[in-house]
């Protein structure tokens, strides 16, 4: 055994059987969270008929490694909920102990706080905790009668619910699709916008968690420990320890909800570790098991909950004024207020798009904070670009976003675009070029500069389809990924959608250049640098369907050309396939949608995998 350093976090957990976690003392109760309903005197004194009483210390430094002290006991030290930071009872601020200073603790309330708001947001209930004093026994002292019986099934039917409730909207079950389809899910890492990017190479097949025990016959809430065996974007296939290789009873969860934790969370929140019912009689000294399976092992951060709510932040709020494409004529801009925010995703209002006969909105937008389509209010007429007058006859005050006082976004709440140099050598009006088609997504068409903007921006036009008053162009910017050199899609063997009356048999981009009298725009004004994004044929993913992006669906990585995707929705035709950039901010990890609260769109034609709860048996 090893002692830990001081910049390690020691714990004291049970190990035999069902029982309670604790560290050999008397202590009080206060630090138990609000939801702990179990007596611990019913279960101590259930211990010792049961022959349970063996305890040991773990430890867990500061890069997730668990070490175990089988001999030696002391009063355990707390951490703090909230930065890990480690102490007695007799130095934390708080009465319940929980949290090691007033900012802590205020810190904590806002984040649950911002929780329940989000709930409402998404039309869930508040979940709220239990008032019931339950006393757990073992199942042979439970009575036989039939109205006992039904309150023990009643009660643990409501918290199944509850928990269901606060851990996922339902629906569509990644871990059975994965399976099914035998495809593989893009890492957390590839997904740079997305929460805990920067920390999920921590993230690995191997980590050893707390979670949620669903085969134990017990009426409240307990954990054993897991290994994880497989990862899916936020998606982890867990197995319990005890199964050894035995994956009948592997079940998948997502690792950024609210029932999965580090080893050592249990004995920090006084929560019971207890063994599934089908491997506790099969391993007599859970004491040995245990200590040999955790010495050494590795698990999450302390903190990893409270990073994946700080990446979830956005600058964004009801209210706040923006400019946005106007999404029924490309070529302008329209002002809009913020109206929701889940996951970084904005629901937009269009200041005159009206309301119904009932309230409801007509005219909306869905976009990321980060997306190209957003500007701060006065960008349009700094860079030149058309902007829709407001027309001040619709009344827009009755909906919640209009009543309250609306501040004009600023720049610092934007994406900060590449610099790009506009002096002799940039775009020019007649340049051609190849670019994504803003209204056909699966298509790249040969296109022109139509007229060159301010601060790098430029519009472009699909050749051959063009309307007198411009109406059909579209903005990019210089370092934009949908705009392609010239010879592009030919040298990456993509199909090039040309101008009416061209044929790809007799079309080269010479011969184009010359009936038409134009210039190809130089490669070096592209920003079509490669970069390493780990995506690869065949992973799949949650992605915005961007001709309709309220909708984030369930879709695959049908193509990699450089930096560009091809995206296909499952269960649609391969017509409906969108071009993407890797980095853009609409496409997501698996997982992200249940982290979020956002509804997935399941297969069209595919029934859905439905679950009440986030964790489902693989069986």
């Amino acid at each position: 055994s090893q002692r830990p350093r001081g910049d390690e976090q020691e714990l004291t957990f049970m190990n035999d059987g069902e029982e309670r976690i604790f560290d050999g003392e008397a202590h009080d109760q206060q630090n138990s969270s609000d939801d702990d309903v179990n007596n611990s005197a019913t279960l101590s004194s259930w211990a010792e008929r049961e022959g349970i009483g063996k305890f040991r210390h773990t430890y867990i430094n500061e890069h997730g490694q668990v070490y175990v002290n089988p001999t030696q006991f002391y009063v355990s030290a707390v951490t703090c909920e909230m930065c890990g930071t480690r102490g007695t009872k007799k130095t934390f601020f708080s009465r319940s102990k929980r949290f090691c200073s007033v900012t802590c603790s205020r810190s904590y309330s806002s984040i649950s706080k911002k929780s329940s708001i989000l709930a409402r947001v998404q039309g869930r209930p508040p979940t709220k905790k239990s008032s019931h004093k339950l006393t757990v026994k073992p199942q042979y002292v439970i009575s036989e009668t039939k109205t006992n019986e039904q309150h023990q099934e009643n009660l643990k039917h409501q918290e199944s619910r509850a928990f269901g409730q606060d851990a996922t909207l339902g629906g569509f079950d990644w871990g059975s699709y994965l399976e099914k389809s035998g495809l593989l899910a893009a890492p957390v890492s590839c997904f740079r916008h997305a929460p805990l990017c920067a920390q999920w190479d921590d993230i690995y097949v191997g980590l050893k968690v707390e979670v949620l025990n669903t085969h134990t016959a017990l009426p409240s809430k307990v954990y054993w420990i897991a290994t994880v065996v497989q990862l899916a974007g936020y998606k982890a296939l867990l197995r319990y320890e005890g199964y050894d290789d035995d994956d009948s009873h592997d079940l998948w969860c997502n690792l950024g909800t609210a029932d999965v934790h580090p080893i050592g969370w249990c004995a920090v929140n006084s929560k019971l570790l207890v063994p599934p019912q089908e491997v506790h009689q099969h391993i007599k000294d859970w004491k040995s098991y245990l200590m040999e399976r955790l010495v050494g092992a590795h698990t999450l951060p302390v903190d990893f909950h409270v990073k994946m709510a700080d990446s979830l932040r956005c600058p964004f709020r009801q209210g706040v004024r923006v400019e946005v494409v106007d999404r029924s004529l490309v070529s302008r801009t329209r002002l809009a207020v913020v109206d929701t925010v889940v996951g970084g995703r904005l629901r937009l209002l269009y200041e005159d798009g009206g309301l119904g006969p009932s309230g409801e909105v007509l005219s909306d937008f869905w976009c990321h904070m980060q997306s190209p389509l957003l500007h701060p209010v006065g960008w349009s007429e700094r860079v030149g670009h058309s902007i829709k007058e407001t027309d001040m006859s619709v009344n827009m005050s009755s909906h919640p976003a209009f009543r309250k006082v609306l501040h004009n976004s600023v720049l610092h709440q934007f994406r900060k675009l590449r610099t790009v140099y506009m002096g002799d050598t940039f775009f020019e009006e007649g340049m051609k070029l190849e670019a994504i088609d803003p209204l056909n997504l699966g298509n790249i068409c040969v296109a022109s500069v139509r007229k060159v903007l301010l601060d790098g921006y430029i519009m472009v036009g699909s050749d051959g389809v063009e309307i007198s008053d411009g109406s059909d162009w579209f903005c990019y910017h210089a370092s934009s990924h949908a705009i392609l050199p010239v010879g592009y899609c030919e040298n990456n063997n993509i199909p090039l959608t040309l101008p009416p009356g061209y044929d790809h048999a007799t079309f080269t981009w010479t011969k184009y250049l010359e009936e038409t009298g134009t210039v190809a725009a130089p490669r070096r004004l592209f920003n079509t640098d490669d970069v390493g994004h780990g995506f690869t044929s065949g992973m799949k993913l949650e992605a915005v369907d961007l001709m309709e992006p309220r909708l984030v669906c369930v879709a695959t990585v049908r193509r990699c050309v450089g930096r560009l995707l091809l995206l296909h929705f499952d269960g649609w035709e391969p017509e409906f396939d969108q071009w993407v950039d890797c980095q853009t901010p609409e496409i997501y990890p698996v997982g992200w949608c249940e982290i979020t609260g956002y509804q997935l769109q399941p297969p069209i034609g595919i029934e859905p995998f439905c679950h009440s709860l986030y964790l489902t048996n693989k069986d």
